[in-house]
């Protein structure tokens, strides 16, 4: 079977700090994994890591076969960053315009496209407003939208859900669930714990090693406790 990630023995230090230590897992297509860990515990940067924004120090990092940098893969990847990279000055409908024809999406894909994912993250009655008068969970929205955008085979997501009420949140898993049947292997980082619960695998990154790596059920039933935040708790102090 295809792997859409392959991360075995990924290292990255800065000043001497180790920031990811000996990282391994792989995400299949069809699958959601969740990374939960504390604010610097080495998501983010893992993620820069294995898309070849930072470059590893050790290890290897392969997305779709490659490693990247490769600018011929990135039409098949759907990258939601934690702070968000937008055109302040254009509207919502110009930034999802302009990011479809970066995905090589033709004039009228992109139409239905966007119409599409407007809907997913319920900014349709926004989209003609500048983005610079959004406010920071409208930003986060409009981020997902765009990493929605071309059907992409996997989706990376960083902390995709900060600022967005419970019900838009449900939403949006419904259509992260909808994705995954079809094939589409999604990696998301979270704070949410319940949206830890929510993921087929869930991988705790604690001090720059993922400390636990299995089901929801499986992490549950193994530490003896009912929720992951308390699987996590329990990792932790150990």
């Amino acid at each position: 079977m295809k792997k859409l990630l392959h991360l075995q023995d990924l290292d990255k230090s800065f000043c001497r700090q180790m920031v990811l230590n000996h990282v391994s897992f792989e995400l299949q297509p069809g699958e959601i994994i969740g990374l939960i860990g504390p604010s610097g515990a080495g998501k983010s940067t893992m993620i820069k890591t294995m898309l070849g924004m930072e470059k590893a120090d050790g290890g290897v990092a392969l997305v779709l076969d490659h490693t990247m940098p490769n600018r011929h893969i990135l039409g098949d990847i759907g990258y939601m960053a934690q702070s968000d990279a937008l055109y302040e000055a254009l509207s919502g409908q110009e930034n999802l315009e302009f990011f479809g024809q970066l995905k090589g999406l033709s004039k009228r894909d992109l139409t239905a496209e966007i119409a599409h994912v407007a809907q997913v993250v319920d900014l349709t009655e926004h989209l003609n407003k500048t983005v610079s008068g959004y406010s920071g969970g409208m930003k986060r929205r409009l981020s997902l939208a765009i990493a929605l955008l071309g059907s992409p085979q996997l989706l990376i997501l960083d902390e995709p859900t900060v600022g967005i009420d419970p019900s838009l949140r449900k939403k949006i898993w419904k259509e992260l669930f909808a994705l995954r049947d079809n094939g589409v292997g999604i990696l998301v980082t979270t704070h949410v714990m319940d949206e830890a619960e929510l993921t087929d695998k869930v991988g705790l990154l604690l001090g720059g090693k993922i400390i636990a790596f299995d089901t929801p059920q499986h992490l549950k039933e193994s530490y003896q406790v009912s929720s992951i935040e308390e699987v996590f708790l329990k990792a932790e102090g150990e």
